[in-house]
């Protein structure tokens, strides 16, 4: 559910969505992480100014915590050439 989210928000702003990536690695029973890989042009308008765009996404996140009882942590990476 949170990926999905992530993923079509990030569909939405970026300007190369079909090079949108996302890796979910489970830390714990409790934690997870999620990065979502993007094209290096796409990863400040993902991130926003002021990191405004991102902050407003893991609010969203915190949301979710209450229906599935994990808290996430996202990171947004460039693709390495």
């Amino acid at each position: 559910m949170v990926e999905d989210f992530i993923l079509s928000y990030a569909s939405l702003v970026a300007k190369y969505p079909e090079k949108l990536k996302i890796e979910t690695n489970d830390i714990d029973n409790e934690y997870g992480e999620i990065t979502l890989f993007a094209d290096r042009e796409d990863v400040g308008k993902l991130i926003g100014k002021e990191g405004k765009m991102i902050n407003a996404v893991k609010t969203v996140i915190t949301g979710c915590k209450a229906k599935g009882s994990k808290s996430y942590r996202i990171n947004i990476r460039a693709y390495e050439k």
